[in-house]
């Protein structure tokens, strides 16, 4: 199965964010791309890996003493 290529605008708006933000991602080549002619285009496996890894896993916190610990 070959992968959803995705463009600019798609990308935005599944990350909720604007196209600058994915256009900086692609300039600093923190996420990879495919590029078709002139076209920049992101696979919709990279974009779910890449959401993966900026993911920050939640840590139990809970009232101890005077403060909070995990």
């Amino acid at each position: 199965m070959v992968d959803r290529l995705l463009n600019v605008a798609q990308v935005a708006e599944q990350l909720g964010t604007k196209e600058r933000f994915v256009r900086r991602l692609i300039a600093e080549r923190r996420i990879a791309y495919v590029k078709v002619g002139t076209h920049v285009r992101i696979q919709q496996s990279v974009l779910t890996d890449y959401i993966r890894q900026s993911t920050v896993e939640a840590i139990d916190m809970h009232w101890h003493g005077n403060g909070m610990v995990a």
